[in-house]
């Protein structure tokens, strides 16, 4: 690891040596001070461009080199020393199912005196639904009407009305797993315990010091639903949650300058830090982000962990996701001028220089139209805005754009690549530039508004394309300048010209991407799939059977079974769910099944049986790390990226109609007046036989008995499977065989007896009930239909 780290350290280094050498010979040597004031206008914005995003970048590789070195680890304390906390979920306008889950989840986190967890629903919008929403669960409510200071003022309120020494906040839609507390408590007890020989204890008075004050834990902020880029890029898959660099990578760095941003929820917060900055700041729209900065001005450590223990809703549509960012851009330029956060002497150096990299975070959307219009203006319109030949960009760009693209891998740590973060910035560009531009001279947006979590279909359409107008006007200049450019261009002279090519190339790419992202993509499911692998047990009527969950979700749940089973998909089948610290009893319907991993997976709609099932399954759901990627899949190019939207978009998304397993068989049966058949396959319900041969009997019904005498009686239907000669035959008593719990025997009869072998012949013109009741048709599954 420590060579790994050294090489790593070496890259950074040898990419801010080269990037520098690249911007000083940019800054002297290539402007073109004799080509016009408009070339200089532009050759200067985009060196400003390249300057800006080259800072910014070598800010983040210096903290990385520095994050090992100031690393904490979380304590192990006697039970007597954890503090009372008290638990703050804010709400504003959330719907009852959203919080139900997040004050369900508190209800189970762990702590040694669950006496000392007080929870509290924080409600600036003072409604009986959540008023009585919070008396059902038995947890605090704090009310607030009329309140015009937002979601500081919820919380202050919240603030005034408690009195722990810590203080848990959580967002509306954020579900605590059950370890939250117990991963981020114990860190406040680090001024007061110390690790001697690989065990804790009590740190002697001389050894205590005012000077480790512990004001925030934060953990990451994390999402068990897909968002935008990974859902409307068809890279669930591939890519993790675009959040997941900041949250997981970039604020973990700035543990080493103690400048770690609040984000709102997931997090541990100490209430005399809190009263010593006077509560949560008002004249912001991010007081999340201002709160930690004011706290560290306080002389406060604020510190981010990198377990994820908590996950919440990202918003899904493109509409709320602008507005989110354009509010966060406003809000963190905000802050900054509020705090002095940049020039104040309270802060060290290197947390100034973090917030100064933090406002110029904000500006990069400029300097991306900047990177997109320069090759156009040079190929389109022949602006001269970089003088110098291509040899001087061979000698000085190329290994510095080398070494700084391998420093971006090593910078991610594969959570985010160089390619991803420039197709997030190309979309996003269009619609922060004026809003940031505004901010910075200080013309506020004035309403605060919450991000929409309610879940939606999303879907395509001009309503959604009008997004992707800006990017389409760029991407049209792009082929026109890549036309105009190459056109009559051969041999050396496209060698030559290969900068310009790459350069229009690679914007165009991350263009198409952002079109393919505004063009959306239909959701069909009302909640999120997670995936689960738990013990199932499944009932019906005198029928048990055993099995593993494959993904839950609030309205259904998939299980895998390595032998076919059988379940009525027009009944109602009872299931229970064990895990380790769960247990939930529900009920539920089949909807689809299908052959997977040489077994078979079957799909259920579901619900709890009792309130109790419901709160536990909620638990089985949601307290578990989420199912999306954590890093991405560095083998994925652009081109498949590319390739897979344009296949998506082109197919139909396949519908699973068949509800009972199809069994394959292949086995030849002979009666004894002469007739017989092939057993091609099997679904409970029917067989589908083939080479039928009646030998001239008339008879509609077969009886037989396998090697351990159990009757099959089969009932011709007439008809056939479209495009063969496959007959369905009906299982005519398979109610009796479901009562006497023969299925399964059936099963191992059929597919591991010999052929013939066994089998009792006879035939019979009418088959009678023997009073456990006989089936009759009830149709066919609905693929079946449609071939039939």
């Amino acid at each position: 690891m420590k060579n790994e780290e050294k090489k790593r350290n070496r890259i950074f280094i040898t990419a801010m040596v080269l990037m520098t050498i690249y911007l000083g010979w940019r800054a002297v040597f290539t402007l073109p001070v004799h080509d016009g004031l408009l070339n200089l206008i532009f050759g200067i914005l985009l060196l400003a461009a390249e300057i800006v995003t080259v800072f910014t970048t070598f800010e983040l590789f210096y903290q990385k080199m520095k994050m090992n070195k100031f690393r904490l680890e979380c304590p192990v304390i006697p039970e007597e020393y954890y503090p009372d906390v008290d638990v703050f979920i804010a709400t504003h306008n959330e719907p009852e199912e959203i919080l139900y889950k997040t004050v369900n989840a508190c209800t189970f986190m762990d702590y040694p005196d669950k006496k000392k967890v007080h929870i509290y629903l924080c409600d600036d919008g003072n409604r009986k639904e959540i008023a009585d929403l919070a008396a059902r669960f038995g947890v605090g409510y704090l009310g607030l009407a009329d309140n015009k200071d937002a979601k500081s003022g919820n919380l202050n309120n919240a603030l005034s009305k408690t009195s722990s020494p810590l203080i848990a906040t959580f967002d509306a839609d954020m579900i605590p797993q059950h370890t939250f507390l117990m991963k981020t408590v114990p860190y406040f007890m680090l001024s007061e315990f110390i690790k001697e020989d690989g065990q804790w204890r009590l740190r002697r008075e001389e050894e205590r010091t005012d000077d480790f004050k512990m004001g925030l834990i934060q953990t990451p902020q994390s999402f068990y639903n897909p968002d935008l880029f990974q859902f409307n890029l068809y890279a669930e898959r591939n890519i993790p949650n675009e959040q997941d660099f900041f949250s997981r990578e970039v604020n973990i760095m700035r543990n080493s300058s103690n400048s770690v941003a609040y984000t709102g929820s997931n997090t541990v917060i100490s209430r005399a830090a809190m009263e010593e900055i006077g509560g949560f700041p008002l004249n912001t729209i991010t007081e999340d982000f201002e709160t930690s900065i004011r706290i560290q001005k306080a002389g406060y450590i604020t510190y981010a962990t990198d377990e994820i223990q908590a996950a919440g809703l990202t918003t899904t549509t493109v509409k709320s996701m602008l507005k989110q960012r354009v509010r966060w851009a406003g809000g963190v330029i905000q802050s900054l001028q509020n705090t002095n956060a940049v020039f104040t002497s309270k802060l060290p150096l290197l947390s100034r220089i973090t917030y100064l990299n933090s406002f110029l975070y904000w500006w990069s959307f400029f300097s991306r139209l900047i990177f997109i219009l320069a090759p156009i203006l040079f190929a389109l319109f022949d602006f001269r805005i970089v003088n110098s030949n291509f040899w001087d960009v061979v000698v000085f760009w190329l290994p510095a754009y080398f070494f700084y693209s391998l420093s971006m891998r090593y910078l991610s740590g594969n959570v985010r690549n160089q390619r991803w973060s420039q197709v997030i910035d190309t979309i996003f560009m269009p619609y922060l530039i004026v809003p940031v531009l505004l901010e910075t001279f200080q013309i506020h947006q004035k309403k605060f508004k919450v991000t929409n979590k309610k879940k939606e279909s999303g879907g395509t359409g001009w309503d959604f394309m009008i997004y992707a107008i800006p990017h389409g006007i760029l991407l049209a200049l792009s082929v026109a300048a890549m036309v105009r450019y190459v056109n009559g261009k051969y041999g050396w002279a496209l060698f030559y010209s290969s900068i310009i090519i790459f350069w229009i190339s690679y914007n165009m790419v991350a263009l198409l991407y952002a079109i393919f992202f505004m063009l959306g993509r239909r959701a069909y499911r009302s909640s999120e799939r997670i995936r689960a692998e738990e013990k199932i047990f499944i009932r019906y009527e005198n029928l048990k059977y055993e099995a593993a969950t494959v993904d839950v979700s609030e309205n259904g749940l998939s299980f895998w079974s390595k032998e076919p089973v059988y379940i009525p998909e027009d009944e109602t089948i009872d299931f229970r769910i064990e895990t380790s610290g769960y247990e939930a009893c529900l009920k539920g319907k089949i909807v689809y099944v299908r052959e997977q991993d040489k077994g078979w997976r079957y799909s259920a709609a579901v619900e709890a049986v009792e309130e109790k099932d419901r709160r536990q399954y909620m638990q089985i759901i949601y307290d578990r790390t989420h199912s999306l990627p954590m890093k991405m899949d560095l083998w994925i190019t652009a081109y498949d990226d590319i390739l897979r939207n344009i296949k998506s978009r082109l197919s139909r998304p396949f519908s699973h109609k068949r509800k009972q397993p199809r069994i394959r068989l292949d086995k030849e049966i002979v009666f004894s007046n002469g007739a017989s058949c092939r057993l091609v396959d099997f679904n409970y319900r029917y067989f589908s036989v083939s080479d039928f041969h009646a030998n001239g009997s008339s008879d509609s019904i077969f009886v037989y008995h396998t090697v351990n005498e159990v009757p099959l009686i089969l009932r011709r239907t007439g008809i056939y499977i479209k495009g063969s000669s496959e007959e369905l035959l009906e299982l005519d008593n398979l109610k009796d065989l479901i009562r006497k719990n023969q299925l399964d025997q059936i099963l191992a009869d059929t597919e591991n007896s010999d052929n013939n072998e066994g089998l009792k012949d006879e035939c019979y013109n009418q088959y009678s009930d023997d009073g456990s009741g006989s089936l009759l048709p009830v149709g066919l599954d609905d693929s079946d239909k449609n071939s039939a």
